[in-house]
């Protein structure tokens, strides 16, 4: 029976592209959201709320807090019976069916649009497609970069009339 020696000394320090590679890939935000994507309808607990909120700021308008809400919301679900609750269990029901109409609807129109982006990306090149997400990024950091320069501007403007009236 062999035994495997294992050398004990220092790690090898990471480069800084590892660290953002790996940040990246633990958070997630390399994946862009759809907008055009239907929403997920709200639970049953969710549309009862939407109802609820409207009468418990009637009863208590000076109550500003969500979470006051959220709270004596969840408290009266639960007090609820299931005969009482089955009104707001059936608008639940009826919304995720028509999600449900939307988001086929949705998926049909992905996939007939994925069968054109896999003919269209088969005609051009690599290259090209590289060059135009270069160009888009490019555009994206100068409107970030303007959008700053704007700001500066105004925050410059604002100073200079504080600066006016404290002389």
């Amino acid at each position: 029976m062999t035994v495997a020696v294992r050398k004990v000394g220092k790690r090898k320090a990471s480069t800084k592209a590892e660290k953002s590679t790996k940040k990246i890939a633990k958070t997630g935000k390399g994946a862009k959201k759809d907008r055009n994507k239907p929403k997920r309808p709200p639970s049953a607990f969710f549309v009862f709320l939407e109802d609820f909120r409207i009468t418990f700021k009637k009863e208590n308008p000076n109550v500003k807090a969500v979470s006051a809400v959220g709270k004596a919301g969840g408290e009266k679900w639960k007090s609820l019976s299931k005969s009482e609750k089955a009104p707001f269990e059936a608008k639940a029901a009826k919304r995720k069916s028509e999600y449900e109409k939307l988001m086929n609807a949705y998926n049909k129109k992905q996939e007939s649009a994925s069968d054109d982006d896999a003919d269209e990306e088969s005609e051009r090149s690599r290259s090209e497609i590289n060059n135009e997400e270069d160009v888009e990024s490019a555009e994206v950091v100068l409107s970030f970069h303007l959008a700053m320069s704007l700001k500066l501007q105004v925050l410059a403007n604002s100073l200079a009339h504080t600066c006016y009236f404290l002389v």
